[in-house]
């Protein structure tokens, strides 16, 4: 799927249409996309295990570095080839976590001064904002990148790219280019907002029992 679709989505798009709907075909673990993100998980946990051990700030970074880049990769190497699937993107959110809590924590350990906005940060994304990414799968569509055709303001918010990039880096880059706790903290409570505010939005909006009218 183009990338200009993912940017500026169509707003007559269903989600029983093609372009956003599940393809049974994928619906395996081990594709080229999948593989690509269980090696950057890979590589970027060690990384961030090895930098903890090594006290290490340089190492960190080169996990977060191999974390963004892979999250990047795998998801366009899945639209590339044609083999975006729900497995996937279930496996990406999940990867996602354990990257960014390796990351964080080693961030803790290293710098504990910024521990407030760190743990801040983590409860967001390791339990809100998991719980929002995966709920797409109460509906028929592949993954939160399509939850537009379900509700455009929640994609908007949490899963169109600039919403993505504000959720993934800015509290990371804030923290390691300035060094200060409360950048950080204060980005991590206005995270910790928006999130639950998309949270009540998902509730209020209802989450489809899979076979139902």
């Amino acid at each position: 799927m183009p990338l200009d679709h993912l940017l500026d989505p169509p707003r007559d798009v269903r989600a029983d249409d093609p372009r956003v709907g599940v393809i049974p075909a994928n619906e395996r673990l081990l594709t080229v996309p999948t593989l690509v993100t269980i090696a950057r998980t890979v590589v970027a946990v060690v990384l961030s295990a090895m930098a903890a051990h090594q006290s290490s700030l340089t190492l960190l970074v080169a996990g977060l570095v191999v974390y963004w880049a892979g999250d990047v990769l795998d998801g366009f190497t899945a639209r590339v080839l044609g083999q975006e699937s729900r497995v996937g993107a279930l496996l990406d959110v999940l990867s996602d976590r354990l990257c960014a809590a390796s990351f964080y924590l080693g961030l803790a350990w290293l710098q504990p001064d910024l521990a407030p906005a760190v743990f801040v940060y983590l409860a967001q994304f390791m339990v809100i904002d998991c719980l929002l990414s995966i709920a797409f799968v109460a509906w028929p569509i592949r993954s939160p990148n399509y939850f537009y055709v379900v509700d455009r303001r929640l994609w908007l918010w949490n899963w169109s790219p600039p919403g993505k990039a504000a959720n993934s880096a800015l509290v990371a880059v804030l923290l390691l280019v300035t060094g200060s706790m409360w950048a950080g903290l204060v980005l991590a409570l206005a995270l910790t907002v928006l999130k639950t505010a998309s949270l009540v939005r998902l509730l209020r909006l209802g989450l489809p029992v899979p076979g139902s009218p």
